[in-house]
């Protein structure tokens, strides 16, 4: 059995990957809100801004905790169209749920299907990232800690959901975020001590890239547009502000018609 270390960049990557949690939480969060408040092309839009916004905060998250960890005996490698693939499966299914939560007739079924699509979102960006994993030896897991990681990501992306789209209010709104980014970091380290590895000592050369190859400049990557996004939407007008400055506009309009 190969000992693991979860933290072996010490608390760097746990505090700053649950920094980059909260940051997409909170802003895909606050797009599902902007959705609630418009219609048509700019509700989809809000919606998918909301989706790619949580993927990527959860994947970035995955990724920065996953440079923290290392088994003793084996150097380790991550396979890259997988790890492309575990962001585009996290996108997608957290759309499926945002979709639902911006869309839904009832508030209360919006509500649990939401956070049902994007807990599992977060379970399936998790699992498929640990399927790139490539290492000397075999990758097993416990699986009663497997089902709790899903339930907490699943309980607490619906709790996030509830004080985000029921509640409103930014105190609210910030302690939805934080509960959000709360699950996501609980989830990846409930599943991580599901891990189970035993070793096959080798000295062949393992496939894929290195986290400081690959990894790393991906996240600085996401973490760039996830902060420009938040700035984005921060200066953007609300819908109720929009819809006053178009108000505005055609009133203008009529006086220098009538004139």
């Amino acid at each position: 059995m190969g000992h693991m270390d979860h933290f072996s960049a010490g608390w760097v990557t746990p505090v700053l990957s649950y920094a980059m949690a909260c940051v997409g939480s909170a802003l895909g969060l606050r797009c599902t809100v902007r959705a609630l408040e418009a219609d048509g092309a700019s509700k989809r839009n809000w919606l998918l801004l909301a989706s790619l916004a949580i993927g990527s905060g959860i994947w970035t998250m995955h990724f920065i905790a996953m440079m923290g960890f290392s088994v003793d005996g084996t150097p380790i490698r991550f396979d890259v169209p997988i790890t492309v693939l575990s962001l585009l499966m996290a996108v997608a299914v957290v759309a499926a749920g945002v979709f639902t939560a911006g869309y839904g007739r009832s508030r209360v079924m919006s509500v649990l299907l939401g956070g049902l699509g994007t807990g599992l979102g977060v379970a399936a960006m998790h699992y498929t990232g640990m399927a790139a994993l490539n290492l000397h030896g075999d990758v097993d897991y416990d699986p009663v800690l497997v089902i709790a990681s899903v339930v907490i990501a699943v309980v607490a992306a619906t709790a996030a959901l509830t004080l985000t789209l029921i509640v409103r209010g930014p105190v609210l709104a910030t302690a939805a975020a934080l509960v959000m980014g709360l699950a996501v970091s609980s989830m990846h380290y409930t599943a991580m001590y599901a891990v189970k590895i035993s070793l096959a000592p080798s000295s062949a050369a393992l496939p894929g890239a290195t986290a400081t190859e690959f990894i790393f400049p991906l996240a600085v990557l996401l973490g760039s547009f996830l902060f420009l996004a938040a700035a984005y939407v921060a200066l953007s007008p609300t819908g109720k502000r929009h819809e006053s400055a178009a108000a505005a506009q055609l009133l203008r309009e009529v006086e220098l018609t009538t004139a």
